[in-house]
């Protein structure tokens, strides 16, 4: 890709914001950024109201859609009745660790219809992200993510027919090189600071690593980002700009309730803490009794994904519902430990740009000094 991806993709910073939330896309690219939509999860129906909701916000301004495209695990035929594939062993474990914790059911008719929904949404079938696609495709998306393994050649070919660059997610440099190799035209290495799946490799060490295998192509720097210094010390490894999602949860624009929020803003950097019991799958989540109970020696081994992300969707809705988030929890970095109150996207962004602009400046007069 020639030039920088601030000149490729008509923005003015190169900061990228993953959000499951629409609101934070459309603050970020407004402000100058470029916001990328976690459509994972969203039925088609769902992602084509997020989709023309941005459209019809951001005054032709560029985003980006984050869309799973499966890869590294097997995906489930979507016909299939997913919640009776839930073993009672599991089903048992989480509701009768709710029910000695005091935290009320759901309604029997309730809980039914939501697991069925849930697992609609979870079941990631190739042609249901391909459909995913072929909706980002009709609107004036500008970036496609594909997380979760190599997109199939047919998702890049038909990205790369619209003119549109195509980039993914990797936490180490063999797995960069496989995306290379497939076509990827900018390469995100998360490091595993990170909220949400991810690597072993801690990003200071990983980003140099995945900018040298894989020059020249751009690479964005994720994990444990939140702050203007460490935007400037991603740049200082090569990288062409950040990718960051944790930082945007705390604030007022974000998908979680000023409850959950609280429950972050409470947390230290050691409370986000690698688990499968959100997904079945290595992911970096917020500390609480619900994670803390699948450490447990008697607990079973957490399902594969996507089962036990549908398992765990009823005991995470009851939490909520019986303000008992201690039994919630939700995917964060590292960097939980700098969000300490709530604030807006737009404050956010004002203080990353200040604060790398003192760090370059520093920087400078440390060379100009030596």
């Amino acid at each position: 890709m020639p030039g920088s991806l601030v000149d490729r993709f008509g923005i003015e910073v190169p900061i990228f914001a993953f959000s499951h939330c629409r609101d934070v896309v459309v603050e970020v690219t407004r402000a100058g950024g470029m916001g990328v939509l976690g459509a994972a999860w969203m039925t088609t129906d769902e992602l084509e109201a997020s989709l023309k909701w941005i459209d019809d916000r951001v005054n032709g301004k560029p985003y980006g859609v984050d869309v799973v495209f499966p890869g590294t695990f097997a995906a489930i035929d979507g016909t299939e009745d997913l919640t009776g594939l839930l073993p009672d062993t599991h089903v048992r474990f989480v509701r009768e660790m709710l029910a000695r914790a005091g935290v009320a059911p759901l309604p029997d008719d309730q809980i039914a219809e939501f697991m069925h929904e849930t697992a609609a949404k979870m079941a990631m079938t190739p042609q249901k992200s391909e459909r995913c696609l072929e909706v980002c495709l009709a609107h004036p998306v500008k970036f496609v993510v594909g997380a979760m393994g190599v997109p199939p050649k047919r998702v890049i070919d038909a990205v790369h027919a619209k003119g549109i660059p195509i980039g993914a997610l990797v936490g180490n440099a063999k797995h960069a090189l496989k995306q290379r190799d497939a076509g990827i035209d900018v390469i995100i290495a998360q490091g595993a600071e990170a909220g949400g799946h991810t690597g072993n490799i801690s990003s200071l060490v990983l980003w140099p690593q995945i900018v040298d295998a894989v020059a020249p192509l751009p690479v964005l720097a994720a994990g444990g980002i939140g702050r203007g210094r460490q935007i400037a010390a991603a740049m200082a490894t090569g990288a062409a700009g950040v990718w960051m999602g944790s930082i945007w949860l705390g604030t007022t624009e974000s998908e979680l309730t000023p409850q959950m929020r609280e429950q972050l803003f409470a947390a230290s950097s050691e409370d986000a803490v690698i688990s499968y019991s959100m997904s079945g799958k290595r992911n970096r989540m917020l500390r609480s009794k619900y994670t803390e109970a699948w450490d447990r020696p008697e607990a079973p081994q957490p399902l594969t994904f996507p089962l036990q992300s549908i398992l765990s969707g009823e005991p995470f809705r009851r939490a909520e519902r019986s303000n008992r988030l201690e039994y919630w929890t939700y995917s964060v970095g590292q960097i939980v430990g700098e969000m300490k109150h709530e604030t807006t996207v737009r404050q956010v962004f004002s203080e990353l740009l200040n604060e790398y602009l003192e760090a370059a400046e520093m920087a400078g007069a440390l060379i100009r000094g030596s």
